[in-house]
Formats: structure tokens, C-alpha cells, sequence
């Protein structure tokens, strides 16, 4: 069974791109653009790895971290917050995910904290 990696952007060109990349390193791939969207489908799903934004239209990626942290169903699921944010220092105080990603960012490096945690 692949590992499944839930991937919350609102840029349709990263969601394109972290889709391409996982399902060539042989993820399931499920993305999504807005936090409605995603809310709705991880209710029923399998996860692996989550891959949450931190500016959304429809929410704060923080917040969705903190929730899901907070919630024993989904709090075990590992977390990677992505931003264009320069001190991810400050993401670290917000959430408690387990690995932060700073766009731009190295493709070796994105794989490998996926493969990391998943």
C-alpha cells in the first residue's frame, strides 16, 4: 500500500508541483486548495504525512496544525508546514509540527523530509 500524503496549498502551480514530485517517488497524492476542502476529506482518509501552507484563503495553516495536534485522532500524524515566511522560528512557536519547509525550497531536501516522516 502507498504512503498517502495530504498536501493543503492554495497555489494550484505547488499543488501541480509537490503532486508530480511524491507520486514520482511512488505517494498517493491527495491535494487540496482550500481549508474547506481539506477539513472535509480528512475525515474518512488514511494519512501518512500532512504538508499544510501557512497562508490559505479560507484559514491560517497554523491554526489547522494546532487543531490537529490538539485532536487524539489526527495528533500522531506527522506535519510539515510550508511558508515564504523568512523566520520559520516563529512558525516553531505557532504549531508543533514535526519539520517546516521555507519556499523556495531544495526538491532533495523536500524528499527527504517526506520520506523521513512518512
Amino acid at each position: 500500500m502507498k504512503k498517502c500524503v495530504f498536501v493543503l496549498e492554495d497555489n494550484q502551480d505547488f499543488r501541480e508541483l509537490f503532486t508530480l514530485m511524491l507520486e514520482l517517488e511512488d505517494y498517493q497524492v491527495k491535494s487540496y486548495p482550500t481549508a474547506a476542502d481539506f477539513y472535509e476529506s480528512i475525515q474518512n482518509e488514511h494519512l501518512d504525512v500532512l504538508l499544510l501552507d501557512v497562508m490559505l484563503p479560507d484559514g491560517n495553516g497554523l491554526d489547522i496544525c494546532q487543531q490537529l495536534k490538539a485532536d487524539p485522532k489526527t495528533s500522531n500524524i506527522p506535519i510539515i508546514m510550508m511558508s515564504a515566511h523568512k523566520e520559520l522560528a516563529n512558525l516553531k512557536v505557532g504549531c508543533k509540527a514535526e519539520d517546516y519547509i521555507e519556499k523556495p525550497f531544495d526538491i532533495h531536501q523536500f524528499l527527504a523530509k517526506i520520506e523521513r516522516l512518512a
